[in-house]
């Protein structure tokens, strides 16, 4: 009797410790883990970006920065939120210089040789599982008097209406939303409003852009996630109420984890902290 008493005070204290132990630690920055240990093989794991110009030493930072995250997780692609399309400077240099870099990458703007400026790939995990990447060029879906004739939003419409896959993620450079940053609500911006609805009627999990608000946002069952630019004032708030300043964003990036039940969003900073994360479930559900 005495020997199963001391047994339970043991585990009352452990689970004490902990409790206080995540108390302590949730919702504040994590170093990247350098061995690879993180990774789960059954998960993929794919980049995000902004792309555009950069001095050469803040490239070359970034650069080795994702070549250090993408041999630690095997980042299957990369997604480059740029203007450029594929003339950008950080999809030329990742590709010609770093090996773990040199996987397909999907970027927004101007495409050659693909369809107008817009394309679907599909890809496969988990020998069951698909992941459905759509990029959109935004720049010729802001007339929403025009949108129900126009080639691209025919397409997309017909794209979404196939059967859909286990996740499904919209690229466009420009954001779809309007908040303000000390406001609750969400709303889409008048000329994108034809553009959400449709992302919300198919099924969209995910939109990749620019930076859409002060934090990502939800509307319907669509996550809004965007990667600022270095004249954005915030991005990500922590739990505890702090907020991540643009300057950690210049050289920053997000790793994004797919599995069968959730996509998880890391923001990575220039020194390599995970300093938020945003976790999209199915059904557009999703938790910070």
């Amino acid at each position: 009797m005495e020997k199963r008493s001391w047994v339970c005070t043991l585990i009352v204290q452990t689970s004490l410790c902990f409790t206080v132990f995540l108390a302590l630690n949730v919702g504040r920055p994590q170093k990247l883990n350098n061995g690879g240990k993180s990774s789960r093989p059954l998960d993929i794991y794919f980049f995000s970006v902004r792309g555009g110009f950069r001095a050469l030493k803040q490239q070359n930072h970034l650069l080795n920065l994702m070549d250090r995250v993408a041999k630690t997780y095997k980042a299957r692609f990369v997604v480059n939120i740029s203007e450029l399309g594929e003339d950008d400077p950080l999809t030329l240099n990742g590709t010609r210089h770093f090996s773990s870099l040199k996987v397909p990458w999907y970027t927004t703007g101007a495409f050659k040789g693909l369809r107008a400026d817009y394309f679907q790939k599909k890809i496969n995990f988990l020998d069951w599982k698909s992941l459905e990447i759509i990029v959109v060029d935004t720049g010729s879906l802001q007339d929403s008097m025009l949108l129900e004739s126009d080639d691209q939003f025919l397409w997309l419409k017909r794209t979404l209406e196939e059967p859909k896959a286990d996740w499904r993620i919209v690229i466009g450079f420009h954001q779809l939303l309007v908040c303000e940053e000390n406001e609750v609500q969400v709303v889409a911006k008048q000329a994108y409003e034809p553009l959400h609805h449709t992302l919300e009627k198919f099924g969209v999990d995910m939109y990749l852009s620019e930076q859409n608000c002060a934090k990502h946002a939800r509307k319907g069952s669509v996550s809004y996630i965007g990667i600022p630019s270095p004249t954005d004032r915030y991005y990500f708030d922590f739990v505890d109420g702090a907020s991540v300043a643009a300057k950690d964003m210049i050289n920053g990036f997000l790793l994004h984890r797919v599995s069968s039940l959730e996509i998880v969003t890391y923001f990575i900073t220039s020194t390599g902290e995970i300093m938020a994360r945003a976790t999209t479930r199915q059904k557009g559900r999703e938790v910070v």
